[in-house]
């Protein structure tokens, strides 16, 4: 099977899609934490809790959606449609979750609940197919590390404009109220999300399908077969163990400025910086790293990760210079690695293509994005009951000693530690770029035996 190449525009065009999901993702992972405890009025605890208890709605969800998309048959294709159809709802849900409604507090309770449901709903039925797509796209694994590299560096200028936008349009909306600046700002973002994904679908086009000679079963023989998948079984891990160590460190992006650092003032700078290193460093990706193997140019990444991240613990965080050349470091090599991540991904579905002759390019991602979805959930749970056990107070002033030590091991050496525990799993992912070359080989070789196998059918079929 000859490799398709893939043009920049339509490159480009994937990637705005991403861009629109960060103006939503980016904000829930920056300030969602944040807005809950000062803005809105939930405790710590409270806040954590409801973090992690969604998630066992995500358990079923995720599944059932990746399951659908794989059985989607329309002249668009299987997963292009539901960027177009899932648009909408998904920036409603992102106004919605950044609503403060005067309904008492157990209203409020039970209104975070369902918002935030349906945010991270609407998020599952956009983001999947989404995700899916990039292996309908080209069949070749350095043209999707490519795309990839291309979409993280677009999905990382989403959040470099939440960065610079998100907190102006606050005070510029609200002028002086916060929670009317909140909703006002996140109205935006959400309809230049719309406006995104509706890009995306006029750019992008669906060029790999799945022999129909397949054998249907259910999405839980599916799950099950996907579940024998050791590779998959590995990189599910390091999606939980990595977004639960991000989430520690992004969701006290905020609590760090204002009360580790007392810069409340650098907040959207502190941001800015991080968010532009991670541009570059995703666009870096596929040219300085495509060439090698990719597990093991991950592993070693992932470790300078870790140690950077931990060694800001160990900074006068008076010492500017000093915090924000770390940020940066940090920001560039972490940014670098998740294309290869997600490049990674689509190999494992050319790898459960030949291992059982199934195509579950959806179910992959879906379960991938609910192991994303678990370390958020995990992370940001962490955080709530971490802040409430260490004394902090929502909009105080000050805050116990206790509490800045217990944001600062958030922000540094928590998450540190859990990157750096990264590569031991990376220890067992085998598909190298030996193992890939068999893979594309043998994929070959089936889509040969099924095209020859064409005429022979139709013949007897006349006959």
């Amino acid at each position: 099977m000859k490799a398709i190449k893939l043009s920049i525009k339509e490159k480009i065009g994937y990637g705005l899609g991403d861009t629109g999901c960060n103006f939503v993702w980016q904000t829930v992972m920056l300030f969602l934490a944040y807005f809950y405890t000062d803005i809105y009025g939930l405790s710590p605890a409270h806040m954590g809790t409801m973090f992690l208890l969604v998630r066992f709605i995500d358990a079923v969800t995720d599944p059932l959606m990746g399951s659908l998309v794989d059985r989607t048959k329309t002249k668009h294709g299987r997963y292009r449609p539901y960027i177009l159809w899932m648009a909408i709802p998904f920036g409603v849900a992102c106004m919605c979750a950044f609503f403060t409604p005067d309904f008492g507090e157990t209203g409020k309770i039970v209104y975070a609940y369902i918002s935030y449901i349906f945010l991270t709903l609407m998020y599952t039925a956009i983001n999947v197919p989404y995700c899916a797509m990039a292996n309908a796209m080209t069949n070749c694994s350095k043209e999707r590390t490519s795309l990839q590299s291309y979409r993280f560096a677009l999905s990382t200028a989403g959040g470099l404009v939440v960065a610079m936008v998100a907190l102006p349009l606050v005070d510029i909306i609200g002028k002086g109220d916060v929670q009317k600046g909140y909703l006002g700002a996140m109205a935006i973002m959400g309809v230049g999300a719309i406006a995104l994904f509706f890009v995306c679908f006029a750019t992008t086009k669906e060029r790999v399908t799945p022999e129909e000679t397949e054998i249907k079963q259910s999405i839980w023989k599916d799950l099950s077969l996907l579940m024998k998948n050791n590779q998959w079984r590995v990189l599910f891990m390091v999606n939980v163990v990595l977004l639960t160590g991000v989430v520690l460190k992004g969701a006290t992006t905020m609590y760090y400025v204002n009360t580790v650092m007392a810069r409340p003032d650098l907040a959207t700078i502190f941001m800015v910086v991080g968010m532009v290193a991670s541009i570059i460093g995703a666009i870096a990706s596929a040219p300085l790293l495509g060439k090698y193997d990719k597990p093991t140019v991950y592993r070693i990444l992932i470790v300078i990760s870790g140690f950077l991240c931990a060694a800001l613990y160990f900074v006068n965080p008076t010492n500017l210079t000093m915090v924000f050349a770390l940020v940066i470091a940090l920001s560039l090599v972490q940014m670098s690695t998740t294309p290869i991540l997600w490049s990674m991904m689509s190999d494992v579905v050319d790898h459960e293509k030949t291992r059982s002759n199934r195509s579950l390019s959806g179910m992959v991602f879906s379960t991938n994005l609910f192991a994303i979805k678990l370390g958020i959930a995990i992370g940001g749970a962490s955080v709530g009951w971490i802040l409430a056990l260490s004394g902090y107070v929502g909009g105080a002033a000050v805050q116990s000693a206790e509490a800045v030590t217990a944001i600062n091991l958030l922000f540094t050496i928590i998450p540190g530690l859990m990157y750096a525990s990264l590569s031991v799993f990376m220890l067992f992912y085998t598909l190298d770029n030996k193992q890939l070359e068999k893979i594309k080989a043998l994929l070959a070789l089936e889509a040969k035996k099924n095209e020859s196998m064409k005429p022979l059918t139709h013949n007897v079929e006349l006959g």
